[in-house]
């Protein structure tokens, strides 16, 4: 297989090309690799409450997440856990991981 050397102006793309396009891409910040994906039949249907549910959630979650990363005491200790770890790629990633079971369903700390 070969291997492929974006144009520059692709290296630095994220998310859609326009409004209009399906073609998404994505630069993995570790390894600077470029990667898209076509977004195929997406669903016209109104999202459901369970949906709804879980998005709030997430949001309340990556809320409380960044908030604990903004503090220096509690941002050093989780980055000692991160580092000490080896599942997880990303500081945010490990984050999610840690602190997601600490909220309950509807996204209050438990």
């Amino acid at each position: 297989m070969a291997e492929i050397k974006p144009m520059a102006l692709i290296e630095s793309m994220s998310k859609k090309v326009c409004e209009h396009s399906n073609v998404y891409f994505r630069t993995n910040k570790q390894t600077g690799k470029v990667t898209t994906g076509k977004l195929c039949n997406p669903s016209n249907k109104a999202p459901s409450s369970a949906q709804v549910a879980a998005k709030t959630r997430f949001s309340k979650v990556a809320k409380a997440i960044h908030a604990v990363l903004a503090d220096p005491t509690e941002k050093a200790k989780l980055e000692a856990e991160y580092k000490a770890q080896t599942k997880y790629g990303s500081l945010l990633g490990y984050a999610m991981h840690k602190l997601n079971d600490q909220y309950d369903e509807n996204g209050d700390k438990i």
